[in-house]
């Protein structure tokens, strides 16, 4: 008769994926796409962000870090898959992602003039699947706004991050990953609201990649020294704005 242990790891192994047991982690239906903080990583079904999920990154307002905590994770995506920002708070600046290493022709900027275009963009990009990874600053989505693109997302191995209003925590999800993000100095503070797993309530403080960077040599001459994303699909004429380092 085998011993307690090994009759426990058995019964765990033979559940589906898409069930687990309150006291442990879920097992991801595939490998997550590393977070680039061992710390977060750790503590996320599958060793990092999910793919063909909807992940929700819930922040009291745009800027407090939210695309710098994704660019470690960013960087492993193949240079050939594209990094789709839509309706990004802020005017997006191509020198200050290219000082990142991104070159231009990775990113594409969707600027929808109104909040139904964005719902409408996103869930084409996640249907067609081809991006890499799709950063949503949404303007408060219903709820069957969240289950379609939730759907979307889970046909493609696309990384779909949403970020919404910290709001937002007090309101349910069908994402099964919900993270609040709070500034701490030159750190992010991360509290994990909701994941495939055991609760986890004390906050994680993860350091934030630097907002100008040197650029690295061997940068093609090639690209670009000033210029913004290199796509933009907006029919409106849209008003200039000093640029930021990052959209967050």
């Amino acid at each position: 008769m085998p011993a307690s242990g090994t009759s426990s790891v058995t019964a765990h192994a033979a559940i589906h994926p898409l069930l687990w047991r309150g006291s442990q982690l879920a097992r991801a239906g595939r490998p997550g796409l590393d977070t680039g903080h061992a710390g977060l990583s750790r503590h996320l079904p599958g060793g990092g962000w999910p793919l063909g999920s909807l992940t929700e990154l819930l922040l009291a307002r745009p800027g407090l870090g939210e695309v710098r905590l994704l660019l470690p994770a960013l960087r492993r995506l193949p240079a050939r898959r594209s990094i789709v920002l839509l309706h990004p708070p802020h005017l997006p600046c191509a020198q200050a992602w290219l000082a990142h290493r991104f070159p231009a022709s990775q990113l594409l900027w969707v600027a929808p003039p109104q909040a139904a275009d964005a719902l409408w963009a996103a869930e084409r990009i996640l249907q067609h699947g081809s991006c890499g990874a799709l950063l949503y600053w949404a303007d408060r989505p219903h709820a069957t706004a969240l289950r379609r693109l939730h759907l979307a997302a889970q046909g493609s191995d696309t990384a779909f991050f949403m970020f919404r209003h910290a709001d937002a925590a007090r309101s349910s999800s069908p994402s099964p990953l919900r993270l609040l993000l709070q500034p701490a100095g030159d750190h992010l503070s991360v509290t994990i609201l909701k994941r495939r797993g055991p609760r986890h309530d004390t906050p994680l403080l993860l350091p934030l990649a630097a907002t100008s960077p040197v650029p690295a040599s061997g940068i093609p001459s090639s690209e670009p020294r000033h210029a913004f994303v290199d796509q933009r699909l907006s029919d409106a004429a849209q008003p200039r704005r000093p640029e930021p380092a990052l959209a967050g």
